[in-house]
């Protein structure tokens, strides 16, 4: 079967797979616990497109694509999903001091107060993970 025709349930188990590679076990395990009926198909759409279909592309390569989403949790203001991200950050390879850099960039592009934001976010995710 080509790579562009595979089924729904296919693309749902590759996504749930790189969804798990990234974010951990723990974290999707809580997030599939804490699904019901009214939030299953959000979290089918997520899985097939976001894990599957984007973050398994072949155009950049998962810290890269790290950055990109640190970058745009910022800009958009999505401090509750940047803990997570962080954390996903660094289990694709960041180390602290690349994703310093990649805050350091928002600082200029998305604004100071953002950045400030969100650099108090990855230290506390830093702190934990010394912990």
């Amino acid at each position: 079967m080509r790579e562009g025709h595979r089924t729904g349930a296919e693309r749902h188990a590759r996504g749930m797979a790189t969804r798990r590679e990234v974010l951990g076990d723990a974290h999707v395990d809580r997030a599939e616990a804490r699904k019901d009926g009214f939030t299953e198909d959000f979290q089918d759409m997520i899985t097939r497109y976001a894990w599957d279909e984007i973050w398994n592309r072949p155009g950049l390569d998962r810290r890269t694509r790290s950055c990109v989403t640190l970058t745009a949790l910022v800009a958009g203001g999505h401090l509750e999903e940047l803990a997570m991200h962080v954390r996903a950050a660094l289990r694709n390879g960041l180390t602290p001091d690349e994703i310093k850099e990649v805050l350091l960039q928002t600082a200029i592009y998305c604004g100071v107060p953002a950045a400030n934001s969100a650099f108090a976010v990855a230290q506390r995710v830093l702190a934990e993970r010394r912990e």
